[in-house]
């Protein structure tokens, strides 16, 4: 398959406070395969989020490259979208206003982005909430918006920072079923950063494991389960337990 995303010897050292070099990434190769759902899975503090916002060109990277499609990937742009952990709704605008806010930015005439911004609600399942505010929302069906925020755009790439990590577990896993569904609709590339151990094996393709700070990549593992996963298959169980043995080691 033809790598959408290809990351090459990456390196990334942050200046503290007191002038100290914190080195959160280094020498860290990735590809990521057109249509490929990948999970990225690390402890706390090994640069997944960081890893991300290089590629989002949100951040920059102190050494190494980034590659989109072949090119080298230096300012952020419509075909690479992202969906960040918080909702980053604009709370002054409806549901339907927040959803068609980057076709908007896109000069789109409004009839055509409202348009749009309906066609992406009627996906998510929410299309009678279209003049509802973000604060008459919940949690779930915030994120949910989020989510068609960014696909409105029609992104060729997917970055998720751990979009789920502030939901309950029922939620969580509702959202979980929801993306899947999305996805399995759009095929767009996907690439989504997470600590659980759960999640990453009932979404992803291929899951990349990291180690502790600095961040390299540990091990990479294909999910050889067919969807829909059901968490009592014990291939499930299996992968769950050796994913959380190599966190441990990790």
């Amino acid at each position: 398959m033809e790598n959408k995303i290809l990351v090459d010897n990456l390196g990334k050292v942050f200046q503290s406070q007191n002038d100290l070099e914190i080195n959160a990434l280094s020498d860290l190769n990735l590809s990521v395969a057109e249509n490929e759902f990948v999970c990225i899975l690390g402890p706390s503090g090994c640069g997944k989020s960081t890893l991300l916002r290089i590629i989002a060109c949100l951040e920059k990277a102190s050494c190494g490259t980034v590659f989109y499609n072949g090119r080298e990937h230096t300012q952020p742009c419509q075909e690479i979208g992202m969906v960040f952990q918080s909702y980053s709704l604009m709370p002054w605008l409806n549901v339907l206003d927040n959803i068609a806010l980057g076709l908007e930015f896109a000069r789109m005439p409004k009839a055509k982005r409202m348009a749009v911004a309906q066609e992406y609600l009627d996906m998510i399942g929410m299309s009678d909430f279209g003049q509802a505010f973000p604060y008459e929302l919940s949690g779930g069906m915030q994120q949910r918006v989020a989510i068609a925020r960014a696909l409105a755009n029609n992104p060729d790439v997917l970055l998720m920072d751990e979009p789920f990590g502030a939901l309950d577990a029922y939620t969580r896993i509702l959202m979980q079923k929801e993306l899947l569904r999305i996805w399995e609709q759009n095929r767009k590339t996907i690439l989504f950063v997470t600590h659980s151990v759960d999640e990453a094996v009932y979404l992803a393709d291929r899951i990349i494991l990291m180690s502790s700070s600095p961040g390299r990549i540990k091990k990479e593992i294909e999910v050889n389960i067919p969807r829909v996963r059901e968490r009592s298959n014990p291939r499930y169980g299996k992968l769950t337990t050796d994913l959380l043995s190599l966190l441990e080691e990790a």
